[in-house]
């Protein structure tokens, strides 16, 4: 039989090496880029048929009262541009509009958003709490499942450090792609990032079902050899659920529209993550916890400690 278990001590540092250098990325400011649904104001992006001038657009828009904008080229003849708050019925947006052709040619409006500051701050707010409520909402539910196993909360609480895991790993992602490309989250990435957590949490409770009941037909066996038994029954079932759903994933990555390309990238690394995480860290969470290697190693360290 295959020992996955045996080795979970390097699946952590994969773990760790990869959640290492995202979090700095968020530690170290601006941390993600966030976009107009959070910070409030505007995103034009704009298809000129000919190249354009970054600088000459900067001025048009210093002309109208916009000195603080920013202009990002995007690929094809395409502009982003990220104001403060213009809003579609303005005049001001038809004269930019009109100067920009003046200048460029015709040109296509590809996206317009505009969000206040105060909807920003809202949505925000209210994004933190729905992934706070959704993480407290499933401790309890696993909590609730797994109530007639020993030390329940043991299966809550790994599952929300694997939960956490995925998170941290699609988060960190998009920070580096922030600082790389300009990648902006917005309400949408928030949606990808439930859904990534709603999927984790679906995976790892198949398997940790799987191990509650070889835990009863193999009453007596040593904890590890259960859990890597139940690995292997659950893993061919949860690979193939998540390669279909990373085929549809891609094909709608690589050939869906920019709007909704970015929600399926996010979708894409978090169910990887997510997949990864419920093998190979919730269940050898468990395995650490219920076979009291944490406390001997936190005992190690308290003895160090008082000996230097």
């Amino acid at each position: 039989m295959t020992d996955i278990v045996g080795k979970r001590y390097l699946f952590f540092l994969i773990s760790a090496l990869i959640i290492i250098p995202g979090l700095i990325s968020l530690i170290i400011p601006p941390g993600l880029q966030l976009g107009v649904d959070f910070t409030g104001g505007t995103l034009w992006q704009i298809q000129f048929q000919k190249p354009v001038s970054i600088n000459e657009v900067s001025a048009i828009l210093t002309a109208h009262g916009f000195p603080d904008s920013e202009v990002q080229p995007s690929g094809n003849n395409q502009i982003l541009l990220r104001t403060k708050e213009i809003q579609p019925d303005q005049p001001v947006k038809a004269q930019i509009a009109s100067d920009l052709q003046a200048h460029f040619g015709p040109m296509t409006e590809l996206s317009f958003q505009s969000v206040g500051p105060s909807v920003g701050a809202e949505i925000w707010q209210r994004s933190i709490v729905a992934v706070a409520l959704a993480s407290l909402g499933i401790l309890l539910y696993i909590w609730f499942a797994f109530r007639h196993v020993p030390h329940p909360y043991a299966y809550g609480v790994c599952a929300i450090i694997a939960l956490l895991h995925d998170a941290f790993v699609v988060l960190g992602v998009f920070s580096i792609l922030g600082r790389l490309i300009h990648v902006e989250v917005d309400s949408l990435f928030v949606t990808a990032l439930l859904t990534v957590i709603g999927f984790s949490v679906h995976d790892t409770i198949v398997v940790f079902d799987r191990i509650r009941e070889n835990n009863i037909r193999h009453a007596g066996e040593p904890f590890p050899a259960i859990v890597n038994h139940s690995l292997l029954q659950t893993m061919g079932r949860s690979l193939t659920t998540s390669l279909t759903v990373l085929f549809t994933l891609s094909a709608l990555a690589l050939f869906g529209g920019s709007s909704t390309r970015m929600f399926a990238i996010a979708l894409l690394v978090g169910i990887v993550s997510g997949t990864y995480s419920s093998i190979f860290n919730a269940s050898m969470l468990l395995v650490v916890w219920e076979t009291g290697e944490l406390k001997r190693l936190l005992s190690r360290r308290q003895i160090a400690r008082v000996a230097a």
